[in-house]
């Protein structure tokens, strides 16, 4: 692919450490490219990672997982964006992971990762750990993502009920990191409806998204403090920079216990058809005005031969008499 200088969607992206004196591990990335040479069908890659294990390797995690993200889906052809996005997690994980047996004190670091890739009006994404991505429509929003948690699969399980969710010791124990030692599968459902089977959910990549439609990919600080119901409050009624400020306030406020990274993508109102320039009218003029005034021209004509002649007569008989 080629590098664009300019996105088709409008971007908004902020990051905050928080309130209680973190390292900021969060990272992400927003590029604009352009499919081809020969095809120039505009994309935008949106990739957030939030970071974990200790003595800041949680931020090399994310740095990493950025950087080889985006060098892995930038050297790829953009006809199988699915596939792409799912082998460039892949490969980063191993990276990650052979980075962190090589250096001790890496040891145990890792990220999450949720990756939107929205190539002409299609979105494609994939997700490993419990940084989500949402779409905000009209005045509905849908997590489209799904937590790779020990509470969320607790909650799928039945064995743990949403008023039991907070506080719970297990909260932030996360099942599926890039630099796992095992082998990860990342996470490409789509989900639209809590209804749909993992294969519906998967058949949804390819999402085609319509004007004014907002995709907003969060890490956690902001969602277990924010709710999903004041997101869509917010950005529903805002312009889409001041609505990610006005988020990380809210979180903020609230206690903001770790740190908060938002990056929005909002497909623009399309543009009013150009109208055509307004020509000056000219007098029209009909065949009847046309024929009045060349019967009008002839009676000059003649009346002016009458003069002249009258003149002339007039001089031969004074010079004959």
């Amino acid at each position: 692919m080629i590098l664009a200088e300019q996105a088709h969607l409008q971007i908004a992206a902020v990051t905050h450490p928080g309130m209680k004196g973190k390292t900021n591990e969060d990272r992400y990335s927003v590029t604009a490219y352009r499919s081809s040479s020969e095809d120039p069908t505009p994309s935008v890659l949106a990739i957030l990672a939030d970071g974990i294990g200790g003595h800041r390797a949680g931020e090399v995690a994310a740095q990493l997982a950025i950087e080889n993200i985006n060098k892995f889906i930038a050297n790829s052809p953009s006809s199988q964006p699915t596939l792409v996005l799912k082998q460039a997690l892949t490969h980063t994980n191993q990276l990650i992971l052979n980075l962190a047996k090589a250096n001790p004190s890496l040891t145990g670091m890792g990220t999450t990762c949720v990756c939107a890739w929205v190539i002409g009006e299609q979105l494609f994404a994939a997700s490993v750990g419990d940084s989500r991505l949402y779409l905000q429509r009209g005045e509905r929003i849908t997590c489209l993502t799904t937590d790779h948690t020990w509470i969320q699969e607790a909650l799928a399980r039945g064995s743990l009920t949403p008023e039991q969710v907070k506080g719970h010791p297990n909260a932030h124990i996360i099942r599926r990191f890039l630099g796992s030692m095992n082998a990860i599968n990342p996470d490409m459902r789509l989900r639209l409806n809590p209804a749909e089977s993992d294969s519906q959910c998967e058949a949804n990549q390819g999402l085609r998204l319509l004007p004014e439609d907002r995709l907003m990919l969060c890490s956690d600080g902001l969602t277990d403090l924010v709710r999903d119901t004041e997101i869509l409050d917010i950005l529903h009624s805002k312009q889409i920079d001041r609505s990610l400020a006005q988020l990380i306030d809210l979180a903020n406020q609230r206690g903001g216990h770790d740190n908060i990274t938002i990056v929005a993508l909002e497909v623009p109102k399309p543009m009013p058809p150009a109208l055509p320039p307004r020509a000056s009218k000219a007098p029209k003029v009909t065949p009847s005005h046309t024929a009045q005034r060349s019967t009008a021209s002839r009676w000059m004509i003649a009346m002016l031969l009458i003069a002249i002649l009258a003149m002339v007569l007039l001089l031969v008989y004074l010079h004959l008499y």
